[in-house]
């Protein structure tokens, strides 16, 4: 019924939440990519905690990720870690059953707590908030334990439907990329869970609607309010993911015209070198809270060691430039469209390639060809492509510090990484094809639909038939 751009924000909140809500409720226990330690961190706030405490006690439990069966496993009697709800137990014990196949789930959520070793103490607290106000409302009305998860997926997509309707709503152009981009299955997928990636992706498109709010906007019609806007978006991004922070440069390639104050490239400069100066700070306390997690028990990975060998070995960063762009480029593009793109050998739904074929035929009619109604120009679009490739390259490095053996290059990156990536093709590619455009606009409702009902269909006769 709502066929006008006005209204396109409404059919996305609504759509959201609808096929969303169906997620958080199907998909097995803490199944999502790292979700139990997300739901750590979510009860953690819940409590009021903005920066968790790494304490000492007994009987702690550290989650250690075994990457052969890729599963986490359990191991007991170290004493340090994160207070939480003994609660815990319960979905680590049943992580990836569903509700039907155990008798726990009707539990009541603990009032006794314990050590966990694992609760994302380097994400902000603010990227929890949604979660943990489910966990709040779970536990004020003493509700059975599994719902601390599912209304902490509930709320957790409801503000994900909102930032994505509200991105919609102020992007002046390309909302029927953006809408694509964030009702792809794996973006879904991820918001219907506790993770913090719902934020990331959410704020991005949020970030970049507002680009294009800036940029679309008439002559001297700009203020510095404007910048200061756009750079405490980036800066929220960012501080959930670091390599997001490059975000902030897209506000140089707004045109100067659009501002009152023509000297307001000093503004732009001072708002990136504010964000980046807190990025900074930021990161040397989240490099260490990193370290309070089970990635500290891999005895693969250590960040100083593989700098060492970076520094004596020049040519191991010419090979990590090559696979990146060859071998780990492959794995992403692929996991996109390997429909969840979830990281988990248990959602390859190989035999989903009629679903697979269409969702690169839309997505490549929505982000590469779609007919844009401005024209962006040239240092724009190198621009843009300069911020894609700093925040992939950024991330891939980080991971080769972070997660990947010393010496070697198995970086672990996930598709989930550069999902806010994809809506910037758009205004790299030059490419547009007119007719497109009623076609287009005329289905493409059809078509997201039908890959989020796809997504519940996948889901119930997997876990349910």
């Amino acid at each position: 019924m709502h066929d006008s751009e006005n209204e396109l924000y409404k059919v996305a909140f609504v759509i959201i939440l609808c096929f969303g809500i169906l997620s958080a409720l199907i998909v097995p226990i803490a199944d999502v990519s790292d979700e139990l330690e997300h739901l750590t961190r979510a009860e953690i706030t819940s409590r009021g905690v903005i920066f968790p405490h790494w304490e000492d006690g007994p009987n702690n439990l550290t989650q250690l990720y075994n990457r052969t069966e890729g599963k986490y496993s359990n191991a007991l009697n170290t004493d340090v870690g994160f207070n939480t709800t003994a609660s815990h137990m319960f979905f680590l014990n049943n992580l990836g059953l569903t509700v039907f196949e155990t008798p726990h789930d009707s539990d009541k959520i603990s009032n006794k707590t314990m050590l966990d070793g694992s609760a994302f103490e380097q994400n902000p607290f603010y990227g929890y908030l949604p979660q943990a106000l489910g966990v709040l409302i779970a536990k004020l009305f003493d509700l059975n334990v599994i719902w601390m998860l599912w209304l902490g997926r509930i709320c957790n997509l409801i503000f994900y439907a909102f930032l994505i309707s509200m991105a919609i709503r102020i992007a002046p152009v390309l909302k029927v990329p953006l809408l694509a981009v964030a009702c792809i299955p794996i973006s879904i997928y991820q918001a219907a869970s506790v993770s913090i990636d719902s934020m990331i992706i959410g704020l991005a498109l949020l970030t970049l609607a507002y680009f294009l709010y800036l940029y679309k906007s008439e002559a001297e019609s700009l203020e510095v309010k404007h910048v200061a806007i756009f750079c405490a978006l980036s800066l929220l991004l960012g501080l959930c993911k670091l390599p997001y922070l490059a975000f902030v440069f897209l506000i140089l390639f707004v045109p100067r015209e659009n501002f009152r104050d023509k000297s307001i490239w000093k503004y732009m400069l001072l708002g990136i070198f504010i964000v980046g100066l807190i990025g900074v700070m930021w990161s040397t306390y989240s490099e260490p809270a990193l370290m309070h997690s089970w990635r500290s028990k891999l005895n693969y990975m250590d960040a100083d060691r593989q700098l060492e060998y970076i520094m004596g070995h020049p040519w191991f960063i010419v090979h990590f430039f090559r696979l990146i762009f060859t071998f780990t480029l492959g794995l992403t593009v692929n996991g996109l469209f390997n429909f969840f793109a979830a990281g988990s050998p248990n959602h390859y739904m190989d035999h989903y390639l009629f679903i697979t074929v269409l969702i690169w035929i839309f997505l490549l009619a929505t982000l590469m060809f779609y007919p844009r109604k401005v024209d962006f120009k040239n240092k724009t679009r190198w621009g843009a492509l300069a911020i894609l490739l700093i925040i992939y390259v950024g991330t891939c490095f980080i991971q080769l510090l972070t997660w990947a053996d010393v010496g070697k290059y198995n970086i672990g990156v996930s598709t989930r990484y550069f999902i806010p990536l994809f809506a910037l093709l758009p205004i790299i590619v030059p490419f547009k094809i007119d007719r497109l455009e009623k076609f287009t606009d005329k289905y493409m409702m059809v078509f997201i639909i039908g890959f989020m009902a796809t997504l519940i269909l996948a889901f119930a006769t997997k876990y349910y038939y």
